[in-house]
């Protein structure tokens, strides 16, 4: 790893990030932003993960809490003052920084941002694409929430994962909405729709969930807490462990 990468990634650990990986933004340049030229001025995306404590899935009654709610916004709000510091730190080495915030529907009907985290953190090796779309991350599983910083600074890229999901379907199993498609891939999704039946996902989130005291906002989690990735179990027959 060059010096420079090496420097970004240590500071970032240093001021909470619990994952970093560099993003080379070539993989990208297809992807839906907006705007449609976002990616433009730059090359590279840092993609910052921080760890949502266990205690919180394990306690889900097959719905969200109001816990989970509380610490879904507070791990959001660090991230986003994070990438702030990153893009500070950036900018005083001589280059460009754009944070993209950790957590912005621009759509409430199809949940898009200016640029999908997941997309980034898949392409910056912090992990693969899981069953239920989400980054399931060899240190712990999907109990991640990422953020992203584009940059024009030169910085080596790290390269994406091996799918390691293998047979399991404990996702597939779980989904309260039924919506888990069970299919996987080698890299990304041609779409959504091919892993996840969206519009059974987002009704239950928005419609349910969302609505319930305490909440206000369209997330579940069950997903994320029967992973066995991240609840330490054992891993599929089929899978190597990272």
């Amino acid at each position: 790893m060059d010096e420079s990468t090496a420097q970004l990634k240590t500071r970032a650990r240093e001021l909470g990030a619990d994952l970093v990986g560099v993003a080379d933004l070539d993989l990208l340049r297809e992807i839906e932003c907006e705007p449609s030229d976002l990616l433009e001025p730059f090359r590279y995306a840092l993609s910052l993960g921080v760890k949502i404590p266990n205690a919180v899935f394990e306690q889900l009654p097959g719905r969200p809490t109001p816990l989970y709610a509380q610490t879904y916004l507070a791990a959001n709000a660090f991230l986003d003052q994070l990438a702030l510091r990153i893009c500070s730190h950036i900018e005083q080495a001589g280059f460009n920084a754009l944070p993209i915030p950790a957590s912005q529907p621009l759509d409430m009907k199809e949940f898009r941002s200016h640029l999908s985290a997941k997309a980034v953190a898949n392409a910056a090796g912090l992990g693969w694409q899981g069953k239920s779309l989400l980054i399931v991350t060899p240190e712990y599983g999907p109990r991640v929430r990422f953020v992203t910083v584009l940059t024009d600074m030169p910085l080596e890229a790290d390269q994406p994962l091996e799918n390691r999901c293998g047979s399991c379907t404990c996702c597939t199993d779980a989904c309260v909405a039924g919506a888990i498609r069970n299919v996987s891939t080698d890299f990304h999704y041609a779409s959504r729709e091919e892993a996840l039946d969206f519009q059974k996902c987002a009704t239950k989130l928005v419609t349910e969930f969302a609505t319930m005291e305490n909440i206000g906002k369209p997330i579940c989690g069950i997903c994320i807490k029967v992973c066995p990735w991240g609840r330490k179990l054992k891993k599929p027959a089929s899978s190597t462990p990272g």
